[in-house]
């Protein structure tokens, strides 16, 4: 805050003292100098040179220190604040706004910082631990406010600075102090309260009108995750539908089935072009249903099909070549559609399908279903046994997945695992679920009468992980009767976030 004239500046120090001294002690401690010394320079500041620094500091005091050290090369003046008066800090904050220089809150690492910033000058609100080679001093109100109008009219004085810098920070309340020392040094703050740039409009804006800018990012919760969300960000990695967020906030209509066999369901029915046209067609019923929802028209590939004889490589699972799948997976992306590759491995394991399919993964509009149903036991047959996975296998797969999303700076992606019986899937609750990369679908598959398909739709959500996504299916010809695609939208509950049609 600039004040222009020096009464004004003697009036708006006043009352920032006024408001120290009913907080605790308000001293001024010089190292090795008396009250009297001539005029400090101004703060010395600096851009920082790493694309992305996580500060994963426990405390806002902590963070208060490590922005300073980051920022700030030197500054004649520091000002510490007592660590548990919010009033003392206030005052603090303020203070250090009108003179441009960093603001310190008692704890660790206080004591060394003003050191290190050569601070001939400590000013302290409240009561705070010995600051390093000061002198303490109390002063009545008057010497005071006489002394930091000095400070306020010397080179210490904030100027308009500017560095090549962005701070974010989850809330601006809850990180004062780092955030007056970003603010005075000239760093852009900017807020994201979930730590995910993704969910924040403002700050997506914010990072992407800054692309080569270094972040900053203060916090605990910035540590995991960020990394990616501020890659995703700033390369405009986005769905098909302009989104960063696979889920929430849209829900994916899918016809399901392998290319050329309309028996494993309504996908291999038709042709390339026709089934966009069906599936664009099947959108729209729900969209009539519900203008406010956002519904995605969805293929869901299967590209490893479950087959009775063992085959050449003895998994008991056909693998369709990338060739095969290739003018579906393309077809869809020139028209919006989102597609989910299926995979019924036999008697291999899911990660070795799907590494078969690594060119067609790193698009960004292609996302993996597994299906325990057909992944086989050794000596076990498929419709002989229902098939089952550890829960260790399908973690494998997604943290799989996860990178090579992350590495290719890919959007979001559907990490959908099917499931009719809890058998089907041993240890369901350890699943991991918390990849920023993925979002975890639990799709329950079952058919049959609808009373049956709703109590398995009910068991299966209980004891369900944390941060899971829910599927359904309708079967066009095994569901008694299949719903429509009013019912479907307002009969099961919770909401489906994938709907597919077999």
């Amino acid at each position: 805050m600039r004040v222009s004239g020096w009464l004004n500046a003697q009036v708006a120090v006043l009352g920032l003292v006024a408001a120290a001294l009913v907080a605790g002690v308000f001293v001024l401690a010089d190292r090795g100098s008396s009250t009297d010394d001539a005029k400090p320079s101004g703060a010395q500041v600096r851009s920082p040179h790493r694309t992305l620094d996580v500060i994963a500091s426990p405390t806002p005091a902590q963070s208060a220190v490590e922005i300073s050290r980051r920022l700030y090369s030197s500054s004649p003046v520091a000002i510490v604040a007592q660590a548990h008066s919010t009033p003392a800090q206030k005052a603090a904050i303020r203070s250090a706004g009108v003179l441009g220089v960093p603001v310190l809150v008692g704890g660790s690492g206080v004591p060394a910082e003003p050191k290190r910033l050569g601070a001939a000058t400590v000013l302290t609100f409240g009561r705070t631990s010995k600051v390093h080679g000061g002198r303490a001093m109390p002063l009545n109100e008057a010497a005071a406010a006489a002394k930091v109008a000095t400070l306020k009219g010397s080179r210490a004085a904030r100027d308009a600075r500017r560095i090549d810098a962005i701070v974010v920070t989850r809330s601006r309340a809850d990180n004062a102090a780092a955030v007056a020392n970003a603010t005075n040094a000239g760093a852009e703050v900017v807020e994201i309260p979930t730590a995910d740039a993704r969910r924040s409009p403002t700050a997506a804006h914010a990072l992407t009108r800054r692309p080569q800018t270094p972040v900053i990012a203060v916090g605990t919760p910035f540590a995991k995750g960020f990394a990616y969300t501020l890659a995703v960000v700033r390369a405009r990695a986005t769905q098909t539908n302009g989104a960063y967020l696979a889920l929430p906030g849209r829900h994916y209509v899918a016809m399901y089935g392998h290319p050329g066999s309309p028996s494993l369901g309504v996908l291999g029915e038709q042709g390339v072009r026709a089934s966009v046209s069906r599936v664009h067609r099947l959108v729209r019923k729900y969209r009539a249903t519900d203008r406010r929802a956002h519904f995605v028209p969805t293929f869901e590939i299967i590209a490893t099909v479950a087959s009775a004889g063992a085959g050449k490589d003895k998994n008991y699972s056909r693998e369709a070549s990338i060739k095969t799948l290739e003018p579906l997976v393309e077809a869809a992306r020139r028209s919006g559609v989102y597609v989910v590759l299926d995979l019924q491995p036999g008697r291999t394991d899911f990660l070795t399908q799907a590494k078969r399919y690594r060119s067609l993964l790193e698009q960004p509009h292609v996302g993996l279903a597994l299906d325990p149903e057909w992944r086989l036991k050794k000596g076990q047959k498929h419709l002989r046994q229902i098939g089952s996975v550890k829960v260790a296998e399908i973690d494998r797969t997604g943290d799989w997945l996860a990178r090579l999303t992350r590495d290719k700076t890919r959007p979001q992606k559907l990490f959908v695992l099917h499931q009719f019986s809890p058998s089907m899937i041993s240890h369901r609750g350890r699943l991991v679920t918390d990849h920023p990369v993925l979002a975890t679908v639990i799709h329950v598959d079952g058919s049959g009468r609808q009373s049956a398909k709703r109590g398995t739709w009910g068991r299966l959500h209980k004891d369900s992980p944390e941060g899971v996504f829910w599927g359904w299916k309708n079967f066009v010809d095994e569901d008694k009767p299949m719903l429509d695609a009013r019912q479907t939208w307002r009969r099961v509950t919770p909401r489906p976030d994938l709907i597919s049609y077999q």
